[in-house]
């Protein structure tokens, strides 16, 4: 079977590839957003195949894979087919509306032929999905393993542009965040934050690195800091999770779904926060139980072969 997807995002990319299909993923010559073909930083299999605009249209296709609005128009002029008519299609949402919530009515609304799978239960309640069928998948995550040492007295922050996305990942939040725990502030453009933010580089450190490099640079901090206000779960929190690390996050969106008891500290109470942060900091055997706590839980809800077989069993339906 060829299923084409668009490389968009990485993370949920690199779960997705590992089904025993063909996966088309468009390249062009300038590898832009609609044409980034195979990861470089994540390893995908063979079975992922790059594939141009021209070769699309001579290409046989079973099922596309949406994620993006633009795709459908996309799709139809690189393949000569229209998604969920010519050829079966699910559009994967990842993202909360961006604006309010009672007023956000998805792309897809309009359309009973293509179903719109969500990656969390809060994004379909939030979205209005009109007449679209809808289905939750929730994120499954290629275990890195425990790599916790916590060696270092630090958070860990994963958020890529932080500067430009501002409030959305709580970049504000950092400074005070600072005076409690030092950071590493880890993602695409965070070189120079500790500057935007008015702070010395040892309180706040922007590390740009390669994905085979992040996970154990993390997992060398005590804990993880998620003080995201408003995007969908974020897959760096599970990702932590998984690692072993503790977590204190920000009470928003599906966050406390993931991080149950004991797993970490999530709550909208700085006072709270600060001081779970500085309970990890200090006692180290703490920090330990709670990582591993965060680590089982994941493993028990966002384990890679649930996260595959859920997508087995939808893609038979839409295919059949």
């Amino acid at each position: 079977m060829n299923i084409l997807v668009w490389h968009v995002h990485g993370s949920w990319l690199t779960s997705f590839v590992q089904g025993p299909y063909t996966f088309l993923v468009p390249v062009t010559p300038e590898r832009g957003p609609d044409g980034r073909g195979r990861a470089r930083t994540w390893r995908w299999p063979p079975t992922v195949r790059e594939v141009t605009p021209a070769g699309l249209a001579r290409t046989d296709i079973d099922l596309m894979v949406l994620q993006r609005p633009h795709e459908l128009d996309l799709a139809r002029r690189w393949t000569g087919r229209r998604p969920g008519r010519d050829v079966p299609a699910v559009y994967v949402e990842h993202n909360s509306p961006h604006g309010s919530p009672v007023d956000s009515r998805h792309p897809l609304a309009g359309r009973d032929d293509i179903p719109l799978v969500h990656v969390t239960h809060f994004n379909r309640l939030m979205w209005d999905n009109g007449r679209a069928p809808t289905e939750v998948i929730e994120h499954g995550i290629i275990d890195p393993g425990h790599l916790w040492s916590g060696e270092e007295p630090r958070a860990a922050v994963v958020v890529n542009e932080p500067v430009r996305r501002g409030r959305t990942t709580g970049t504000d939040l950092l400074a005070r965040f600072a005076r409690a725990v030092p950071l590493d502030v880890f993602g695409m453009r965070t070189p120079g934050l500790a500057g935007h933010l008015g702070l010395p580089a040892s309180r706040c450190r922007g590390r740009d690195l390669p994905q085979g490099e992040l996970h154990p640079a993390m997992a060398r901090d005590r804990l993880y800091l998620h003080p995201v206000r408003w995007t969908s779960l974020g897959l760096s929190l599970l990702e932590a999770m998984f690692l072993g690390m503790p977590v204190v996050a920000l009470d928003t969106t599906e966050t406390r779904e993931a991080v149950p008891a004991g797993a970490g500290v999530v709550s909208n109470r700085f006072e709270v926060l600060e001081e779970a942060v500085r309970g990890f900091l200090a006692d180290p055997v703490h920090a330990r139980r709670t990582g591993e706590a965060a680590r089982a839980a994941a493993q028990a809800r966002y384990g890679e072969p649930r996260f595959r077989d859920d997508w087995e069993r939808l893609i038979k339906e839409v295919i059949r």
